[in-house]
């Protein structure tokens, strides 16, 4: 994103919010996908382009993350999966993790009273290895779980102190302590032994901020995942931009191998 394309995109909002009404309403006409899996990639390039501190670019892509809940509800998306502190990110400056941390305690709490959560009955659940958070953010991440414990409509999981290969090994782990020999393990005994074990496999994967790859987000479940790449920001992603990529998932024949 450059400052002529962001002023670019404020002189057309009114023409983006007629045309962002008609592709939503050709969007809904097609099969959605259940589960999307969400990279929030960008914030700190977002605060670095508008000159503020990191973490409050941090804070801007929490709120845009409550955007998308909102979007995906109306189209009637069941699982959103969202990528939003993996175990290498610890390896920045104590200050910034310390924001970070200070930020999904207060959101975590957050979501355990949030109205909307509630209404549209949301089971929120933090993945990864949570040993590794401070506790202020783990007590806070079990109010959100066990105030939401018993909805099944939708889900929103939260991938924090994540890393997809070390998930992979956990749950390899956990299938030969229970004494199966390695040649009767299959990949859905992995599959079940996953953090997501119990969820169906993401239908696509979308990536903000420019970045072409998947960063060790659900290596194992994302094999078949149709995967979206854009150049914005986190912060900055719109429904439009979201919009125009379920378009294409509808658009594109999946196979699955076959």
């Amino acid at each position: 994103m450059n400052l002529f394309s962001f002023c670019f995109s404020i002189l057309l909002k009114p023409v983006y919010k007629v045309y962002e009404k008609i592709l939503e309403n050709r969007v809904k006409k097609r099969k959605m996908p259940r589960h999307i899996g969400i990279i929030m990639d960008g914030n700190r390039r977002y605060a670095e382009f508008f000159g503020i501190d990191p973490w409050k670019g941090h804070n801007k892509g929490a709120d845009k993350l409550e955007e998308i809940l909102d979007w995906t509800n109306e189209l009637g998306i069941d699982i959103v999966t969202v990528y939003a502190f993996s175990t290498e990110n610890f390896k920045r400056s104590k200050e910034e993790v310390e924001h970070i941390m200070d930020l999904f305690e207060k959101k975590f709490k957050k979501l355990a009273e949030d109205e909307k959560i509630h209404r549209n009955k949301v089971k929120v659940r933090a993945i990864g290895n949570l040993n590794m958070l401070p506790k202020n953010v783990v007590d806070s991440i079990k109010i959100a779980e066990k105030a939401t414990e018993n909805y099944s409509d939708k889900g929103l999981n939260i991938c924090i102190a994540y890393g997809g290969r070390i998930e992979i090994v956990e749950a390899v782990k956990r299938i030969i302590e229970r004494g199966v020999s390695p040649e009767d393990i299959t990949m859905e005994m992995i599959k079940d032994n996953l953090y997501t074990g119990d969820l169906p496999d993401p239908d696509l994967i979308i990536r903000t901020g420019g970045e072409v790859r998947l960063s060790n987000f659900l290596l194992f479940q994302s094999a078949y995942s149709e995967l979206f790449f854009t150049e914005i920001y986190f912060p900055a992603f719109r429904k439009i931009d979201f919009l125009r990529i379920i378009r294409e998932y509808q658009m594109r024949n999946r196979k699955f191998g076959r």
